[in-house]
């Protein structure tokens, strides 16, 4: 008799330890479980629309743009050094300073250029005097060999000693001009247009030819030119416009591409490709008349190669890609997403044209691509994403109205 219940006590256990297990997948399962109502976005509900933001295909024209990073340089540096010795009488510059060609920038001590100018000019005048002398002695000396008075031996001795001073005074002469030379480098004046850097040597210091630092460098910041590299593959099409004389636009925008920098032309390629990197060097000027290019400065360089007349453009962003290759989700008449194979084209970064398989006004998703597939159905919601409108029913009939509604871009209901 002690044997039966110790029997049924197992079973008991059994059924207890089973009525806790589903309880509590009972009690879990419902606080983890989606409710339907609230944000779109968060819906599980497979039969619920899902929200998206579309555009229309636009037909028109699409600029086509290299992209590079490229360095900004001057076209001229210039290191300001003195051409004679002496001392630093005074510095006639401020540092930064924007400057122009022949403006003076410093001047040094002239007393012993002038001195050794003086001496070089009291020089020549002593051999000028001399020279007249002989000369006119030549000229008695050639009466007199007419009449046979003196031998032909003194006459060309004479003419040799007028030779002698001749070349005396014509060495005068350029020493003299040397001497004003020096002189005149004792004001140092500037080489080129462009804007100072810091200085480097003050007043009442002793400067030789020889120092290499300099006074000043001279940086030329109108016009600039900017360096940048593009891959070997595009070559032909910007090799091809520049040899035919056209003028290729090229504009430089900040590191973030937000801000334009300057806008040029470009105006030289390299004379052959980098066999390390297979990119060409080319190089384009900028007027720089508000100086916002920076020598050394890294910016976006932006080259227009060509322009696609009325082509039929989609943002990039709309572009899938994917083991059946290239496509985009459309958006029909009874919002629904349907899948269409594409051919791309050329792009300028944000726009990507399409050769093959869309036309002018259907519409392409652009945000909430990861959550579509064939058929489903859609809603739009705005480009900030908030207050999104209330779902559609199917037939793009707007539930709790009449009528569907299409206002706004890309179709999106209000």
């Amino acid at each position: 008799m002690s044997q039966a219940p110790q029997r049924r006590r197992p079973w008991l256990l059994y059924a207890v330890v089973a009525l806790i297990f589903v309880g509590g997948v009972w009690y879990f399962g419902l606080r983890t479980t989606p409710r339907a109502e609230g944000n779109p976005w968060r819906q599980r509900n497979s039969n619920q629309p899902t929200p998206v933001r579309a555009e229309t295909v636009q037909r028109q024209d699409l600029t086509v743009q290299l992209r590079a990073i490229g360095t900004v340089q001057p076209l001229n540096i210039v290191t300001v050094r003195s051409r004679v010795d002496g001392e630093l009488l005074r510095v006639a510059f401020t540092e930064g300073q924007a400057i122009e060609q022949g403006q003076l920038l410093a001047e040094i001590d002239p007393a012993p250029y002038k001195i050794r100018l003086a001496q070089m000019e009291a020089q020549m005048r002593q051999n000028a005097a001399q020279l007249r002398t002989v000369r006119a002695d030549l000229e008695r000396f050639q009466q007199l060999s007419g009449q046979a008075l003196i031998s032909s031996q003194q006459l060309e001795a004479q003419q040799a000693l007028v030779a002698d001073r001749e070349g005396a005074q014509a060495a005068y002469q350029a020493q003299v001009d040397d001497a004003r030379r020096q002189l005149a480098y004792t004001k140092i004046e500037a080489p080129i247009a462009g804007r100072l850097g810091l200085r480097q040597v003050d007043a009442g210091n002793f400067i030789r030819s020889s120092d290499t630092k300099g006074l000043v460098v001279i940086t030329q910041t109108r016009p600039m030119a900017v360096a940048f590299t593009v891959p070997e593959m595009d070559l032909r099409q910007v090799v091809e416009p520049l040899r035919a004389g056209e003028q290729m636009p090229v504009e430089a925008w900040d590191r973030n591409e937000q801000t334009l920098l300057a806008s040029g032309v470009l105006r030289t390629v390299d004379n052959q490709i980098d066999l390390t990197t297979g990119t060409l060097r080319l190089k384009a000027e900028f007027p720089n008349a508000d100086e916002r290019l920076f020598p050394n400065q890294f910016v976006n360089v932006r080259l227009r190669v060509r322009t696609l007349a009325k082509a039929v453009v989609i943002p990039s962003a709309a572009v899938q890609f994917g083991s059946r290759g290239t496509y985009v989700f459309l958006v029909n008449e009874k919002n629904e997403a349907t899948v269409r194979d594409i051919v791309i084209g050329p792009s300028d970064g944000s726009m990507q044209s399409i050769t093959k398989g869309l036309e002018g006004g259907e519409r392409v998703v652009i945000e909430g691509v990861d959550r579509l597939r064939e058929g489903r159905l859609v809603i739009m919601v705005e480009k900030d994403g908030q207050n999104p409108p209330p779902p559609m029913a199917p037939g793009g009939m707007t539930k709790g109205s009449g009528k569907g509604g299409k206002g706004g871009k890309g179709g999106a209901t209000k």
